[in-house]
Formats: C-alpha cells, sequence, structure tokens
C-alpha cells in the first residue's frame, strides 16, 4: 500500500464533488491513474494528445460547472496543457492539474522525462502546490491531503480558475501482483465556506449619493453563462430606469427582447455625430470580456463620466479605460438593489427615456440592414452561418470558434426566443482548442452541440476526435475558406504581396478523407440549392457525428461583408 495516500486523492476530489478525470497516458502518473480510474464514483476518460486532452476538459467543466481533474505524466507532457490552462485562467474555468514528476534530486540529471515542473504554469494558474514525495512519515500524508483539499477549494473561489499540483513519484509505480488497492474512509474534506458577496451599506450609500446626477446610463454586459435570474433582474433594471442594455452573442443574454445585440454592425459604420448623442455618463459593466472591437473602441473614445464595474473578487481588467468604480458584489445583488430604487421622476427620467431610444433606433438600424440583406445573389459563408444560427434547435449550446467564426456569429446574433448557450474560448481567443473544447462539452451533457469553425481552428484541432468515446450529439459547421479568412478582412496584411502565405496561410484540406477515417456523417455543401435538404440532415437526431461543410472563396466573402458594411453606411445617408 506504498500509494494509498495519492489513491485517497482520488477519493478525496469525489467527496469535492469531481465526478469526471481527464487522464493522459504514461507510467509515471500511473499510482494516480488507477486511483481514478478504479474509484466508483468517478468517470475517468482516456486522451493521448495532452493538447487536446486538456481543451476536452476545459469543455467537460464548462458544461458541468464543476472542477475537472486533469492528469498527465512527467516531462514535456504537462507542457501541452499550457494553451488550455491560459485560456481556463482568463476565462475562470475550474480544472485541478496533476502533473507526475520524477523524484527532486533526478531533476536535471539527464534521466528521462526530466524537467523543471515546479510552477511549471506561471501565472496562468490560480496558485501552484507540490506534493511530498516520501509517504512514509504522518506529516506527509497530512501535508497531501491538505494540500489537495486546499488546491480544490481555491479553484472554485471566485473568480474560478485552473490549480496546479505537481506530484512526484519514486519506483515501483504499479502494484504487485496480488496486491489490492482501496480507498480510505476516514478521509478530511476542508470544507471553504465563501463570501456570499452581498451588497453592502457602504456599497448602497454611494449608489445613493451618485446615482441622481446620472440621466444617459448605459449597460454593458460581457461573456457570461445563461443565468435566468439574472436575466430576470437585468429585465426589471432596464424596464424600470430606462437603461438600454448592450450584450453580444457571448454575454447569454439574447433572451432579454430589448437588449442592444448589434453594436458591432452600426458603431462600425455611425457617424461620429450619432456616436455622441450614445456617449453615456454612467456606464455599468458585468461579466467577462467584451467581444465587439467597435463597441470597445467606442467607449474608450467617448469617456462616461463614471464607470461602475460589478465583479465579486479578482483582478479588475479596465478594458474602456475608465474604470471608476468596482463594487466587490454579485451581479444579482447589485441589480437586486438597484431594482428597488425608485424611479427618477420629472426631467431626468425623460432624458434618460431619450437616452435609451437614441439605442433603440440604431439596434433597429441594424436589424433591420441585416433582416433586407439575405438572402444574397453569390452564396457565401456569411449566409451560411445565418441559416444554421436562425434554425437552432431550442436548448442547444452553439460553439463558436475564434477569428472570423465567432465574428460572423455576432454580426448576426441570437433572436430573443432562442433557448441557446453560446460558448467560445474567448480568455486567450486562440484557435487551438475550439474543436476540443466542444467535443468536451459533448461528452458530458445530452443536448446537441453545434461547432461553427474555419478551416485553421479545424484542422490544427483534428486531434479532438483521436479517442475512443461516441460523439452522437456534436454537429460541426465547417467553414473553408482555404486559409485564415481574417488576415483578408482586417486592414494590413490583405494588401501585402506576402499575405497567401506567411498571413492567410493558404491550405488545400478539406474534410471528407477525415470524416472517413473517423466514421462521421460528410455533408458537402456546395451549392446555395442544397442548403434546405442538407440542414434537414444536419439537425436530424440519429446517434452520428455530422460535418457539414461548406468551401468557398476568400474574395467572394470579404466582397459580401464589405457589402453589408456599405449598406449600413448608406442607411445614414437616407
Amino acid at each position: 500500500m506504498l500509494h494509498q495516500p495519492i489513491y485517497d486523492i482520488a477519493e478525496l476530489c469525489s467527496r469535492h464533488g469531481i465526478t469526471h478525470t481527464v487522464v493522459c497516458p504514461g507510467s509515471r502518473c500511473a499510482p494516480l491513474t488507477l486511483a481514478f480510474a478504479r474509484h466508483p464514483k468517478i468517470q475517468t476518460r482516456t486522451f493521448s494528445d495532452e493538447r487536446s486532452a486538456a481543451f476536452i476538459a476545459l469543455g467537460m467543466a464548462q458544461t458541468l460547472l464543476s472542477p475537472i481533474a486533469l492528469v498527465c505524466t512527467s516531462g514535456s507532457a504537462a507542457y501541452n496543457f499550457a494553451p488550455a490552462i491560459a485560456e481556463a485562467f482568463f476565462n475562470q474555468v475550474p480544472l485541478i492539474i496533476f502533473s507526475a514528476d520524477r523524484p527532486l534530486e533526478w531533476i536535471a540529471q539527464q534521466d528521462g522525462q526530466t524537467i523543471h515542473q515546479s510552477d511549471l504554469f506561471g501565472k496562468h494558474v490560480k496558485r501552484s502546490f507540490q506534493l511530498p514525495q516520501e509517504y512514509g512519515h504522518a506529516d506527509n500524508v497530512w501535508a497531501i491531503n491538505r494540500i489537495v483539499n486546499e488546491a480544490i477549494n481555491v479553484s472554485r473561489q471566485a473568480p474560478q480558475g485552473p490549480v496546479h499540483i505537481n506530484t512526484p513519484f519514486r519506483e515501483p509505480l504499479y502494484p504487485a501482483n496480488g496486491e489490492t488497492k482501496s480507498f480510505s474512509e476516514n478521509i478530511r474534506v476542508v470544507e471553504d465556506h465563501a463570501s456570499s458577496f452581498e451588497i453592502s451599506i457602504q456599497q448602497k450609500q454611494q449608489i445613493l449619493t451618485d446615482w441622481p446626477s446620472f440621466n444617459r446610463i448605459l449597460l454593458v454586459a460581457g461573456q457570461d453563462n445563461v443565468d435566468e435570474d439574472k436575466i430576470k433582474l437585468l429585465i426589471t433594471f432596464t424596464q424600470k430606469h430606462n437603461v438600454p442594455i448592450a450584450g453580444d452573442i457571448l454575454s447569454n443574454i439574447h433572451s432579454i427582447e430589448m437588449v442592444v445585440r448589434h453594436t458591432d454592425l452600426f458603431l462600425g459604420q455611425a457617424p461620429d455625430s450619432v456616436k455622441r448623442t450614445l456617449q453615456p455618463d454612467l456606464l455599468i459593466t458585468v461579466g467577462k470580456s467584451v467581444l465587439s472591437k467597435n463597441l470597445k473602441v467606442f467607449l474608450r473614445n467617448y469617456a462616461p463620466k463614471q464607470h461602475w464595474h460589478i465583479q465579486e473578487a479578482g483582478v479588475v481588467a479596465d478594458t474602456f479605460q475608465h474604470v471608476s468604480h468596482i463594487f466587490r458584489t454579485k451581479p444579482e445583488s447589485f441589480f437586486n438593489y438597484l431594482n428597488s430604487i425608485p424611479q427618477s421622476e420629472g426631467f431626468n427620467n425623460q432624458k434618460q427615456n431619450n437616452y435609451n431610444k437614441l439605442w433603440e433606433i440604431e439596434e433597429r438600424r441594424a436589424t433591420r440592414c441585416l433582416e433586407n440583406f439575405f438572402p444574397q445573389e453569390d452564396f457565401g459563408e456569411f449566409e451560411v452561418i445565418h441559416e444554421v444560427i436562425n434554425q437552432l434547435p431550442t436548448g442547444s449550446n452553439l460553439h463558436l470558434a475564434n477569428s472570423m467564426s465567432v465574428r460572423y456569429a455576432n454580426f448576426i446574433g441570437l433572436h430573443a426566443h432562442k433557448t441557446v448557450n453560446v460558448f467560445s474560448n474567448r480568455g486567450t481567443s486562440g484557435i487551438d482548442g475550439c474543436t476540443s473544447t466542444a467535443v468536451g462539452h459533448s461528452l458530458v451533457n445530452s443536448k446537441l452541440n453545434f461547432l461553427i469553425t474555419g478551416d485553421l481552428a479545424f484542422f490544427y484541432d483534428r486531434n479532438a476526435f483521436w479517442h475512443n468515446y461516441q460523439l452522437p450529439n456534436l454537429r460541426i459547421v465547417l467553414i473553408n475558406n482555404h486559409g485564415g479568412i481574417i488576415f483578408k478582412m482586417i486592414d494590413g496584411p490583405g494588401s501585402l504581396p506576402e499575405s497567401d502565405e506567411y498571413f492567410t496561410t493558404t491550405q488545400r484540406l478539406n474534410a471528407k478523407k477525415l470524416s472517413e477515417e473517423f466514421g462521421f456523417d460528410y455533408l458537402k455543401l456546395d451549392t446555395k440549392r442544397k442548403l434546405k435538404n442538407l440542414l434537414r440532415d444536419f439537425f436530424e437526431l440519429d446517434g452520428k457525428t455530422k460535418i457539414l461543410e461548406f468551401e468557398s472563396e476568400a474574395s467572394l466573402n470579404k466582397s459580401i461583408f464589405e457589402n453589408l458594411k456599405h449598406k449600413i453606411n448608406k442607411s445614414y445617408e437616407l
């Protein structure tokens, strides 16, 4: 029973409510692998590509709203976790990373699979821990239990995020023949009773003092999960105080009828005279990052008198460069209090109401332009994504890969009647694990999971499918323009002679062979007349993973996108 304290890590994780583990094959991690694999209350899956495995764990944690244990062997294996760990850190997703290690005295002694693993992930984890490598003394057994308890609790503390536990093991790594393993019954579980983050008397006084002086109040919601209780409070708030609320597709507040969801469309084309009328004197923000570049530029250039940000704990990002007040409270508590404040009366109330109508006018303008824009004579990827998003089944998940996929979807938006949860790796905004993250979601929920992705993100992450698990609820829309089309869209690289080779990175792959290799249904969309029938097959629940691929030309898609911007521009001349 050499590794009993290590086996008991699995039991401790289980008692903390961790039900899923992702393990990458290796020998040095054998004690942990066996502990999790043999635990009756933990479902353990194995993935050979560590980079993909970590993003799969990230997706699992997002959909379960609970930490996932992630295990790898010693050496460079853990380094492959780094992209997903950075994403988890900035996207505030809890992961418990166990990296197996060699004994300390063998580090840097030219022994196999030995690197410097302590603090391997630097500032991209909430905390790094090192377990004792000897288990013979009672103090070491106590330390292992204490450290793992602390690590799990830290991962859950606001803001949530990844923690790293480096675990050195001596040989023998495997149980002897005939040796049986069991989990200890008397495991100490340290429960962390977190603060309620209710709004304080001092915060209420600050609000009451300043609130009457504002009559151009704007609320901006950043990336967040669907939260029905918060949405109800936001509806009450915006209706009572006539406050416009802006939120892009990743804010998951699209069920609010009056939300301003097309800021990226109209703020990119509106003249300065219109932008000045939209300038707030009080900006209130909740949630994480904002996707819309045009909204970010607008709020930086047209500064509010005050900017209130609501966040329970952690570092506050000053994205718009004007933060003036930080309210350390839950958004629900904050808006519950604001909803108790009487509505402004007289002239001030009328000014706030007029300000709200200005945002409504611009939202209607963008919506009208978008509705009249489709269908297009030339069939492009923008229209394909428009059709897919408008036909998403209620209750499904929508995953958006980075670069143009997430931007197209944000320009289109989701209608208020759509009960769809939207996810995207916008912590670091990389393309490297978009598919794997969607796979992680698909493995632990029964909903239909739709991924809209570009070709570079898709083929970069093809090892997302290199495992032994079925994905009957995964649907992938692959927009294949044979390169990184975003470099054709943004100013700068598109006009350079080096663009195709060094920026757009032209490639000629398609997904047909990949679909055959992994046994997926492959639906090729090459003409508009096929769209209706192919989408019917694509949405059908028949127990198969499906890839709908649309191959297109970058120049055509750029032209279509520019035409939409031109159409909105023209609307300001009428």
